[in-house]
């Protein structure tokens, strides 16, 4: 990762506080990058938290680790850092997902750490309306944020709202660009920072793994929610597999269809799923479905030697809370949303928050495999080869399904 940090560094001096992405598309692959955000440690990131499953400020530790993917680098912190009062609202699931949220927590921590006081972190419930978002975020304002992050795209519609009425608050919101988008109406919302990911090019590299990994020439994706952000995933996926093994046969399926989003919290579903894959000869399943994903790797484990289950978005094999299961997670696809978390907190504190769309890629370290465990260890060579072809543009990841 060392040329990944020289990158981040260059590309950061040269370019900070710009908007380098067109607002409105998720997919990095044009070569655009975000101008604050910093590489990672692919095997350091890291699930950070306990579960919370209503709307709490619990922050308690989840693995045996304390440094975040992102604590050697980034930006410093260099304004006044008692202006800035910060809280998240997070996705189902919340802290303890071992995932998703659990890195966006590692950013909000890492920023704590140094300084920063937060007033809130509160939780989403699943099937809760919009408005459940909209009275959520207007209560962190209300106990004092006037930084505030909203984690997952369906805080769009919401934040949106809130965001417009309370011009002088700071807001990011991870993985929808929406609100940044030139051609929505009434244009983009000068105070909000949209913070996506290139989650194809990281699922690629999972994908190139599995390919080659598999004994059983039969491997799978299981999203937890069939809509076109995780159809990000699953093309990557996909496409990693048939680059390295063309003959590959790759069964893909989702929990849950919008609007139930449950899909994102329900393990149980997950095991039945990824049993009935292993049952018929699949050897590796790619999980990006957040808290679900426990149920993948707990169907992994009883299926027996030679079955596998990839983490997403945190080094799932790190977690505390799936340490029974570890031995089976082959690798995870990380995405640092604690990177962009931390970014949007400390452009705050040194008086120029970010706004408009900012792409996280492989380049800055946005995105990852994790090498925990060793069990993909034969294969690094390989996997960094394509990585860099990535990086360089020789090798376009598709973004989309079909």
């Amino acid at each position: 990762m060392r040329r990944a940090r020289s990158l981040r560094l260059l590309v950061g001096v040269a370019v900070a506080g710009m908007v380098l992405a067109a607002c409105g598309s998720t997919s990095s692959g044009s070569g655009t990058e975000s101008s604050s955000s910093s590489p990672s440690q692919s095997s350091s990131s890291q699930s950070s938290s306990e579960q919370s499953s209503s709307d709490t400020g619990s922050s308690s530790s989840d693995t045996g680790a304390t440094e975040s993917s992102s604590s050697d680098a980034g930006p410093q912190m260099t304004g006044d850092k008692t202006a800035v009062k910060v809280g998240l609202a997070y996705d189902l699931g919340g802290r303890g997902d071992q995932s998703f949220n659990d890195s966006a927590a590692r950013g909000l921590d890492k920023a704590v750490g140094e300084g920063l006081t937060k007033v809130n972190e509160l939780t989403a419930v699943n099937g809760e309306p919009d408005s459940a978002k909209v009275d959520r975020l207007n209560q962190l304002i209300k106990d004092g944020a006037n930084t505030i992050v909203a984690v997952g795209f369906a805080y769009a519609g919401p934040l949106g709202d809130v965001a417009a009425k309370n011009p002088n608050v700071h807001f990011g919101i991870v993985d929808n660009a929406d609100l940044c988008d030139p051609a929505r109406q009434g244009g983009p919302l000068k105070n909000v920072d949209c913070m996506t990911f290139a989650e194809e090019q990281g699922s690629f590299l999972v994908g190139v793994a599995a390919g080659l990994k598999s004994k059983s020439g039969k491997v799978a994706f299981i999203g937890g929610v069939d809509v076109p952000l995780l159809q990000k995933f699953q093309a990557g996926f996909d496409a990693g597999v048939k680059a390295v093994k063309p003959d590959a046969q790759i069964s893909d399926k989702y929990i849950s269809e919008p609007p139930d989003f449950s899909g994102f919290n329900d393990p149980a579903s997950g095991e039945k799923m990824a049993k009935g894959m292993y049952d018929s000869g699949v050897d590796i399943v790619y999980a990006a479905a957040g808290g679900s994903g426990a149920g993948v790797f707990k169907a992994a484990k009883a299926a027996g030697a030679d079955h596998w289950g990839i983490g997403v978005d945190s080094d799932q094999y790190n977690a505390k809370s799936l340490a029974d299961v570890k031995d089976v997670i082959l690798t995870s696809m990380v995405k640092n949303v604690d990177i962009a978390v931390y970014d949007f907190f400390a452009s705050a504190v040194n008086g120029a928050a970010l706004t408009g769309q900012h792409v996280y890629d492989l380049k800055v370290g946005g995105v990852a495999f994790a090498t925990s465990g060793g069990f993909i260890d034969d294969i690094a060579s390989q996997l960094n080869g394509w990585k860099d072809k990535i990086i360089s543009g020789e090798v376009k990841v598709p973004t989309t399904i079909g």
